[in-house]
């Protein structure tokens, strides 16, 4: 089947006007794929379904909501921060602004990462860069002036 596939000739748009034919180029294709991964999609003539493509699940719907659910609770905090400064608001800040850039940082690596070990090695990094970030920003909510206080005095200055 491939083989047959291979041969076929492939059909270009003429350049001239209107009312002549078309033109016919034979081009050859490679007889197997260059990514053995994809033999499957290469037999089927790389007709795909939009189902594979869009992977609609649960999960996946729930991690979005809850996503946009901590941004907006941020656009929400922010305000709260300036208006009423505290350690409710300073530790809220602490966990949303934490797991806002863990799941910021977790899409970058999911695009720009790939394979087995760097992919496994880049997600251990990221819990321990978001599990360091909140117990840093806990610490300076507890031991110093807290998130609030600190961005007042930034502008202050």
């Amino acid at each position: 089947m491939v083989s047959a596939w291979a041969d076929a000739p492939v059909v270009f748009p003429s350049i001239a006007p209107a009312g002549f034919c078309l033109q016919t180029l034979q081009i050859s294709r490679p007889s197997k794929p260059a990514i053995q991964g994809l033999e499957s999609l290469w037999q089927r003539g790389f007709s795909l379904r939009m189902s594979l493509l869009a992977g609609g699940s649960k999960a996946a719907s729930l991690h979005w909501t809850g996503e946009r659910a901590v941004s907006v609770l941020l656009l929400g905090l922010l305000p709260a921060a300036y208006l009423c400064p505290g350690p409710v608001v300073d530790y809220s800040l602490a966990a949303a602004l934490t797991l806002h850039g863990h799941w910021g940082l977790g899409q970058v690596i999911t695009d720009y990462v790939h394979g087995d070990v760097p992919i496994k090695v880049a997600n251990t990094g990221l819990y321990i860069l978001s599990a360091l970030t909140f117990a840093g920003l806990c610490h300076f909510n507890y031991h110093d002036v807290g998130i609030c206080k600190a961005v007042a005095m930034l502008w202050s200055l």
